[in-house]
């Protein structure tokens, strides 16, 4: 038997700043030496990711399998099933009031696959698109790599981290090219209201709704889509957060037909279609889980204002209560200033995982956000951790 070469793997590409560029997910960092600590033998609370702690519900799994044990494992059309076009199509009629036709929705590979077809379509080198400073953290990187330019629009805290409308009158340029909004937001939790919603529909550009965390809802406050309001409007929405289907990496975008036709044909050529049995699944997540969508909202909820008590308890000034999604973003600015140094300090000395403000843009700098998305007992033990944490810093 002959000896296996080593291949030694020396890059000699020159690598376009657009990739170089790209900045690290920090809390994946934070994520990432966490597991380090406990592969240490550490024991660590888990408030940074935001995926859902709840296994899939069983109609979906059930769906998938059924779909595998049926052959049904070949590629799809490059828009998807049309099977879940018409029940994602349903689904916002009977949530929304408005009539999609399901030639406007193509099935993607998660909404980062959605994002990307919508950037792709929109953006011309220079185009800028205008998000809120903070805002999920990878939303500028989208941007960029499509050859456009995020516009950053500070939010305040006071607002909820959403947009003022003067601020967005007063951002819009010639070069501007849509809107990018987020409700319920990541990082802040928080909704827009429908004045908000009319507003930014009455801007006269694209608006781009990223509708990831709708149904996570608490307290009364339901959030609203942009298609109630405007047509000339893309979606990006999924499965990965309602559904707890993270893994699955299923989601969609609904958008005009004239672009979705030029969307399509991108999909054709850099995704193909999506997994096959898993938009199985998804139809079965839109139809048959009502009830264990209801238990983990409701879960949620206890969990959120377990969480809110606890810090307003600690002192921490919070002026817009979350309503949505799974995160609070705390300002932290008079314990450090420097988010990032703070949240491995209190990862280490604290055993807690939190995310840095500074990961959703430079307006998140002295906020650390934190994620509901575990059980109410390890929520407690971290709450206790971090109590634990602040008075030794007060006391050094």
């Amino acid at each position: 038997m002959k000896d296996s070469k080593k291949i030694k793997l020396d890059c000699c590409v020159d690598m376009p700043d657009k990739a170089k560029n790209v900045k690290a997910f920090l809390v994946m960092e934070i994520m990432e030496k966490a597991q380090e600590m406990e592969r240490a033998g550490a024991d660590v609370i888990h408030l940074e990711v935001g995926e859902p702690d709840f296994d899939t519900p069983a109609a979906v799994v059930e769906a998938a399998k059924n779909a595998l044990g049926g052959g049904k494992t070949h590629y799809t059309h490059s828009m998807g099933l049309m099977e879940l076009r018409e029940a994602i199509a349903a689904h916002y009629d009977k949530n929304y009031g408005v009539d999609i036709n399901p030639d406007c929705i193509i099935v993607t590979s998660g909404t980062s696959a959605a994002m990307s077809l919508v950037f792709s379509v929109l953006i011309k080198p220079g185009s800028e698109v205008m998000i809120t400073d903070p805002h999920y953290a990878c939303y500028p990187n989208f941007i960029r790599f499509a050859d456009g330019v995020p516009a950053m629009v500070p939010a305040d805290e006071r607002d909820g981290f959403q947009f003022r409308t003067e601020a967005l009158k007063e951002r819009i340029n010639s070069k501007t090219c849509g809107v990018l909004i987020n409700s319920p937001s990541n990082p802040a939790g928080t909704i827009i209201n429908e004045r908000g919603l009319k507003d930014i529909a009455e801007l006269g550009i694209p608006a781009i709704s990223d509708e990831i965390y709708h149904g996570l809802e608490y307290g009364g406050d339901k959030a609203r889509s942009i298609l109630e309001y405007t047509d000339n409007a893309f979606v990006i929405n999924g499965f990965s957060k309602l559904y707890a289907m993270t893994g699955w990496r299923v989601g969609y975008v609904i958008g005009p037909k004239e672009c979705v036709r030029v969307m399509q044909k991108l999909q054709q050529n850099f995704f193909i279609s999506a997994n096959s049995f898993v938009q199985w699944g998804a139809i079965a997540a839109l139809e048959q889980t009502a009830e264990d969508v209801r238990l983990m909202v409701e879960t949620y909820d206890k969990r959120r204002r377990f969480m809110l008590s606890e810090l307003k308890d600690m002192g921490f000034d919070i002026p817009v209560d979350p309503t949505g999604a799974f995160y609070i973003m705390v300002n932290m600015k008079h314990i450090d200033p420097d988010s990032y140094k703070l949240a491995f300090e209190i990862l280490e000395k604290a055993r807690v995982a939190v995310t840095p403000g500074i990961d959703f843009g430079y307006g998140g700098e002295g906020f650390i956000r934190f994620c509901y998305a575990n059980s109410i007992e390890n929520i407690a033990e971290g709450m206790r951790r971090l109590r634990g944490f602040l008075g030794e810093k007060a006391g050094s």
